[in-house]
């Protein structure tokens, strides 16, 4: 019977009006069904005491409200939380609150794994198997809110405490891969009758798909935050193979459009920090004269990542001298510079370290094995593009 039951996670205000229109209800049934469900944490229609008892009947037999199912919770020493929550066919993605003394930022999943496969990203090793639904994306803020609250002992509803004031789609997945789900998912988070999230407080990171960056300017246009990572093609090409779709120009171009009808007046660049790849003082000076371009510079600041190492990337995480080093590169350049601090690493719920179990379609794991095995074979550059000088 579930089967059939509309889930109605998967609406954002416009679309729960129209359903509610659909079962004959007028727009404010609407706002108090969206009240109860994303303020109150409410997933039993009998306890929307305010709503008629036909409506209830209807949406009893009509509709439901379900949120992945957790799988597995752990708490960092440093209060970081990571949920592991199942969105079914084999498939789990994960979800990280981190907790700060002025604010609660929850990081959210959008794909069960990534097809992008950034090279010094754990998540992208073990492939992408689908997109994540409107219900399975907003249902990890659902979850979270609301288990936060019960933890802490916290009543559900406007006058409770909120425990999660940011939001950052930083976890699995490439957001503008998945745009119309990720977007509607947006939506609810800004409603004044749901999470009345600011714009400014909710935050995409993308590794640069452009058309989307567009797309997203237009329907609902959050903080940007762009996996940079590198500071010119080639050196960007190795790390993210998007960038040989989207190379560095365009991307810029397509960050500086956005600045038009952002919430706030600089693009955030991420970039993860290296050994001896992307570090040198060098790359700091290319880096600046990329976003001060005369024709597609951009303001900005930049968020320099201590890179969180795991077996596959074959990549070390820069000493922390170096950061100071080229930190102070781009500050001396008048662009405002931040080191994140690494928070989670002891649950692998820090940067770059979201795994979750993945039924991958793209089947990384094995083509990584086999590339080497032939390079073990045939040598260190089999399968690359190499030059040959004349």
């Amino acid at each position: 019977m579930n089967a059939a039951l509309t889930n109605l996670l998967d609406f954002d205000p416009a679309q729960l009006n129209a359903y509610c229109a659909e079962l004959g209800e007028k727009p404010f049934r609407a706002k108090q069904l969206q009240r109860w469900i994303h303020q109150f944490g409410a997933s039993d229609f009998d306890s929307m005491t305010d709503l008629a008892k036909s409506l209830r009947d209807k949406l009893k037999t009509r509709a439901q409200i379900v949120a992945p199912q957790i799988i597995s919770d752990h708490t960092s020493s440093d209060g970081t939380r990571k949920w592991l929550v199942d969105v079914g066919n084999g498939n789990a993605v994960e979800t990280v609150y981190i907790p700060e003394e002025t604010r609660g930022t929850l990081c959210i999943s959008t794909q069960a794994g990534c097809a992008v496969n950034c090279r010094f990203c754990s998540t992208g090793k073990q492939g992408f198997s689908r997109n994540l639904t409107v219900g399975e994306i907003i249902g990890q803020l659902w979850m979270a809110e609301f288990e936060l609250r019960r933890t802490k002992g916290i009543e559900p509803g406007p006058k409770g405490e909120r425990q999660i004031t940011n939001v950052v789609m930083m976890g699995m997945g490439e957001p503008l891969l998945n745009f119309e789900p990720t977007a509607t998912a947006l939506k609810m988070m800004l409603d004044d009758n749901a999470y009345g999230l600011s714009r400014r407080r909710v935050t995409l990171s993308t590794s640069g798909v452009v058309p989307m960056i567009d797309k997203l300017a237009q329907e609902v246009p959050v903080a940007l935050a762009v996996s940079l990572h590198a500071s010119n093609d080639e050196l960007r090409n190795g790390l993210i193979p998007l960038n040989k779709k989207y190379p560095l120009k365009e991307l810029m171009a397509a960050c500086k459009r956005y600045i038009e009808f952002a919430p706030r007046d600089f693009i955030t660049f991420e970039y993860c920090m290296l050994d001896g790849v992307n570090d040198t003082d060098q790359h700091a000076r290319e880096l600046v004269a990329l976003v001060q371009h005369p024709e597609y510079g951009v303001n900005c600041k930049f968020n320099l990542i201590p890179f969180n190492p795991f077996p596959e990337s074959g990549l070390l995480r820069s000493k922390n001298p170096r950061i100071a080093a080229f930190a102070q590169i781009l500050l001396d350049a008048g662009i405002v510079t931040t080191i994140r601090k690494t928070r989670g690493d002891d649950i692998d719920a820090a940067c770059g370290q979201l795994a979750g179990e993945v039924q991958d379609r793209t089947k990384v794991q094995q083509r990584m094995e086999k590339m080497a095995e032939y390079q073990n074979k045939f040598g260190a550059n089999f399968g690359k593009i190499v030059e040959i000088r004349s």
